[in-house]
């Protein structure tokens, strides 16, 4: 989660720049799953460009183990709800 964090803290020091702003927008586009227009992206300079595209990756790593953890959860339920199959009964 290093991008997200640096991320943070460029907003944080500088939220009335063109770059702050964009990444602002980049994040609340992946938050709400809302539409980004990806040029955007090409007005950063190269590290903030950079910056981008790790929280895209970082984003995405984040929303995969979020996946997992909803499939284990509905799973376990799952398996709590079939009686005799592969659950374990203290009778």
């Amino acid at each position: 989660m290093r991008a997200i964090k640096e991320a943070r803290k460029f907003i944080e020091r500088e939220p009335q720049t063109m770059a702050a702003q964009t990444l602002s927008r980049l994040v609340l586009a992946l938050e709400n799953q809302s539409p980004f227009s990806i040029s955007e992206i090409y007005s950063l300079n190269y590290d903030q460009f950079n910056l981008a595209l790790e929280i895209l990756q970082e984003w995405r790593i984040d929303r995969y183990y979020a996946s997992k953890v909803k499939l284990f959860d509905v799973s376990t339920q799952a398996t709590e709800m079939s009686p005799g199959q592969g659950s374990t009964s203290n009778s």
